[in-house]
């Protein structure tokens, strides 16, 4: 895709703007709230950006793993995301897994009609799904929206596997080589995550075959995660979207998703999360006793509901 990342001496867009920028996501519905399309939109909200949700499917899924997944046909979703361009000013794009290859010839097809919208196009690890839907799902990926996409993103071992299957050197390919195997199938832009270092720390970097952009090293935290590619992918978006230059949006969205793994929660037996609201918490967080606040605690009455007497 043709998209080039404003320079700096464009119009600040955040600072003209009338409304918040709108990010079209394409995702599958999450009823965890780990990932999906709950992630998408959590975040680009929590980034001041206004979410267009497209709903592709819906997974069966708790925090921990992923059991099934169910597509909607392509005519839905073509019809969802055409409706929602022809009437709001979307400014950035944004796909995660959207479970089949008809859904993402629908959606390749789209952006091309929209070719001005910059595309962060996220691949997830589909190692719970059957191995003939992932295999003909990355061949349409590859053939059909890689071409469309201006930034890749997606974990080193995910890519790698991915675009460089038959690689055979003594090191493990580097985000440039990754960012090579990418633009061969058209993508300017990779951002690669998670990439090994010793000492318990990961680079992310973002890459194109000529040159490194930027680079951010961190710690892996002692918990698991799940959501943490989709909030990326979705920050990322969000950033382009209000017109923030390509380095300077990683840059702010690999920030972004520090502080929400930072602040990241357990809410039920599986993973932890990431929290995309915690700039809304209080900064003196602490918790009241259950006893000290109990005469405090509102009851319905004082809200003027009327009392629940329906019997069965």
């Amino acid at each position: 895709m043709s998209y080039e990342p404003p320079s700096s001496s464009d119009d600040d867009t955040r600072s003209t703007a009338t409304h918040p920028p709108c990010v079209l996501a394409f995702n599958a519905g999450d009823p965890s709230g780990a990932g999906g399309l709950t992630a998408d939109v959590a975040t680009v909200a929590a980034m001041g950006g206004h979410p267009a949700a497209v709903v592709t499917g819906a997974y069966v899924r708790d925090t921990e793993r992923i059991y099934d997944h169910f597509s909607l046909d392509d005519e839905a979703v073509h019809e969802q995301a055409r409706t929602a361009l022809e009437d709001l000013p979307v400014q950035a794009i944004k796909v995660g897994f959207v479970g089949s290859v008809e859904n993402l010839s629908a959606i390749a097809e789209l952006a091309a009609d929209y070719a001005e919208l910059p595309v962060v196009s996220y691949m997830p690890h589909l190692s719970w799904w059957q191995e003939p839907h992932i295999d003909q799902y990355l061949d349409a990926f590859r053939e059909l929206l890689l071409p469309q996409t201006s930034v890749l993103v997606g974990n080193h071992s995910t890519l790698w596997r991915w675009l460089l299957p038959d690689w055979s050197g003594e090191r493990s390919p580097t985000a440039r080589d990754i960012a090579a195997a990418a633009a061969d199938m058209g993508v300017p832009y990779t951002l690669v995550t998670g990439i090994p270092l010793p000492a318990h720390h990961v680079e992310n970097v973002l890459a194109s075959p000529e040159t490194v952009h930027c680079h951010v090293r961190c710690e892996l935290f002692d918990a698991t995660f799940t959501g943490a590619g989709d909030t990326l992918s979705a920050a990322l978006a969000a950033l382009l979207a209000c017109g923030t230059d390509l380095t300077t949006a990683c840059t702010e969205a690999l920030a972004f998703l520090d502080r929400c793994l930072e602040a990241g929660f357990r809410p039920g037996m599986g993973h932890a999360i990431p929290d995309r609201m915690f700039w809304a918490e209080p900064e003196d967080s602490e918790t009241p006793s259950p006893e000290a606040d109990k005469d405090d605690a509102p009851t319905l009455e004082g809200y003027g509901f009327p009392c629940h007497d329906t019997k069965h």
